[in-house]
């Protein structure tokens, strides 16, 4: 079975954030492994640390980058958020698109293990598709919020095409 190829919208995500060959990132909800991949890409010496509920979404990561498992530079884990213990001490980034969590409920617990953890200068990207704009308001609004609440400095960007809306929040 052939892979897809990384859509559109992952690889201007993953643009965004500026990954460097160093740096050590987490993958929050991973589903099919676009993320990791396009992120584990651009990586030498650092680390994707990608875990998702669902045991088929880290099946499918593993899959589609095995190449990074092999060669170590990619760990996959069934987990969420609220009960993770992140084997990196400390991260550059963090990564997630179309994670509901950071706006359909409180996740301070979750949003405090983030600030703890991604080092002065690092930040949380949050992503999401932007094709129902009627949303984009809400979730722009509580995601930010929630971020803002956990010591983060909030900013928005947007994309027209593909329709993405990101709200990174900067330690």
């Amino acid at each position: 079975m052939a892979l897809q190829t990384i859509p559109p919208r992952i690889r201007w995500a993953v643009d965004l954030m500026d990954v460097q060959p160093g740096d050590h990132v987490l993958e929050i909800g991973c589903g099919p492994g676009f993320g990791a991949e396009a992120i584990c890409e651009r990586l030498e010496t650092g680390k994707v640390f990608a875990i998702d509920r669902s045991e088929s979404g880290v099946d499918r990561t593993k899959r589609r980058g095995q190449r990074f498992v092999d060669s170590g530079r990619l760990t996959v884990r069934q987990i969420d958020l609220a009960t993770l213990r992140v084997p990196v001490k400390r991260l550059h980034k963090v990564f997630a698109f179309n994670v509901n969590l950071f706006w359909i409920r409180s996740c301070a617990d979750e949003v405090a293990l983030l600030h703890e953890r991604v080092l002065p200068g690092g930040a949380v990207y949050l992503f999401f598709d932007a094709n129902r704009p009627e949303l984009v308001p809400n979730i722009v609004r509580k995601a930010s919020a929630s971020l803002q609440e956990g010591g983060f400095r909030v900013s928005v960007v947007d994309q027209k095409a593909p329709p993405v809306v990101g709200i990174i929040g900067r330690r």
